[in-house]
């Protein structure tokens, strides 16, 4: 049995879905389509764990063949490299190259995050929340991947998960200490809080 939708959810619909049609349209740009653009801001902003194809073909909610082609491309254009493991031949890792980085400078998604900034401290955090449930709640509904970053996650424990006052942090994940650069890294194995 369904309950009826509060007034407001179709409109919340229609503008999210009208934003992101901007928002695609926009990252036809640069010689890239809007997929390769999101690939090369997951790479930027992933850990190290993440930085993989299937990984990013789980955040994009992409198939693999898809992925590939993308991967393809930006390796082509000289935007990323593929890195292969020594301990083990069959993984491999992405990397950004300095021409990716470089890229990134102008990403043509900065004008859609300069509209953000302008609504301001009263509307942008709570937006930002209200947002944040939507994804999730869509995410749990649809049994896809949730990706976060390793300060919202649920395996991040503090010097060994006994000291909360101390500022060494551990991923539980992989027994491996954090930098606190790595805490705003969008992780694979992310559990949420």
């Amino acid at each position: 049995m369904h309950s009826e939708p509060a007034a407001f959810a179709p409109r919340v619909a229609q503008l999210l879905d009208r934003l992101t049609r901007i928002a695609r349209e926009l990252q036809f740009a640069g010689g890239l389509n809007p997929a390769q653009w999101e690939a090369l801001r997951f790479l930027a902003r992933a850990n190290k764990y993440s930085r993989s194809p299937s990984a990013l073909a789980e955040f994009l909610g992409a198939t693999k063949g898809t992925v590939s082609q993308t991967l393809i491309a930006l390796e082509q254009k000289g935007y990323i490299t593929r890195i292969q493991s020594d301990a083990d031949k069959r993984v491999t890792r992405l990397e950004l190259t300095d021409q990716g980085r470089a890229l990134l400078g102008d990403d043509p998604i900065v004008s859609l995050e300069q509209a953000a900034a302008e609504l301001g401290e009263d509307v942008g955090p709570p937006l930002v929340r209200a947002l944040s449930k939507l994804l999730h709640d869509l995410q749990q509904r649809h049994g896809l991947k949730e990706f976060g970053v390793c300060a919202d996650c649920t395996l991040l424990c503090v010097s060994g998960c006994s000291e909360p006052t101390a500022e060494k942090h551990l991923c539980a994940m992989t027994g491996e200490d954090l930098a606190d650069g790595e805490l705003a890294r969008i992780c694979v194995g992310f559990r949420q809080n």
